[in-house]
């Protein structure tokens, strides 16, 4: 399939999980993708397993924090590939033993969240919309998280940020729609990637997985084939919206697992 024949993809965050599904994905569909990611070793792998399965793509080391090397990324995908149609600020988190509730929170740690999350969307966006204008339109993918929707008990900071990425989301599909820019953000529940399976202990997990509607917790490509939606001209007419994939979290009452067990057999 070629849904997103001729365009140019930049995906932050590309070199593992959810970025480099995202990668992969869109590459499968013709995209030329720039592989961002401040690891630059996890940059490379992933743009060596695209090119091994036949596409194209450019490995770049950035920090996504930092203006001058969101400024080099996106100039490095114009010079390579001639052009932007497609630019996914997927970097973010937190450290959830510094994030803590309003009280005990890591002051330090609210910083790095919002430079982390919320700077790095803005920077990356405001670098990438004036090529997408000369290309004559283009998508921009924010990940945001079920966290910006709901209240909890540690990641005061992750939620908080998460909803100003949201928010960000809407002001930019407004102020440059009508140059043919889309932006929409993607809010993933609990997703089996690595940062989630070294950062939550089993019993955790399992409860994640109580809490979905679905019996099962999502993958990245899960992420992934959302984002390609996305990209693609299928989603030409959404924008300024949050797509929740979250395998029924949020939509899921806190009393629903145990009422399952109170149904006849």
């Amino acid at each position: 399939m070629e849904r997103l024949k001729e365009k140019v993809a930049v995906i932050t965050g590309a070199g593992s999980g959810i970025g480099r599904a995202a990668a992969g994905l869109m590459s499968r569909e013709g995209a030329r993708v720039v592989v961002a990611d401040h690891h630059a070793q996890s940059a490379e792998e992933t743009a060596r397993l695209i090119e091994a399965a036949g596409g194209r793509a450019l490995p770049v080391t950035v920090d996504v924090t930092d203006e001058d090397s969101v400024a080099a990324m996106v100039a490095a995908a114009i010079a390579e590939f001639g052009g932007l149609h497609v630019l996914c600020n997927h970097v973010g988190g937190t450290n959830p033993r510094k994030d803590l509730d309003l009280l005990r929170m890591d002051m330090d740690e609210f910083d790095r969240a919002v430079t982390l999350n919320m700077r790095s969307t803005l920077l990356g966006s405001r670098h990438a919309v004036p090529h997408m204008i000369r290309a004559g339109g283009g998508s921009i993918i924010n990940t945001a998280s079920v966290a910006a929707l709901v209240g909890d008990v540690l990641q005061t900071s992750y939620g908080a940020v998460k909803a100003a990425v949201v928010s960000m989301t809407k002001s930019i599909a407004v102020q440059y729609g009508p140059q043919g820019i889309r932006c929409n953000a993607v809010a993933p529940g609990a997703v089996m990637t690595p940062a989630l399976e070294d950062n939550l202990p089993e019993d955790v997990i399992s409860a994640l997985k109580k809490g979905n509607a679905l019996p099962y917790l999502g993958s990245p490509e899960d992420i992934g084939h959302t984002m390609v939606f996305l990209a693609s001209d299928e989603s030409r007419y959404l924008t300024g919206q949050l797509l929740v994939v979250d395998g029924g979290m949020t939509a899921q009452s806190s009393a629903a697992p145990g009422r399952r067990a109170m149904l006849p057999a």
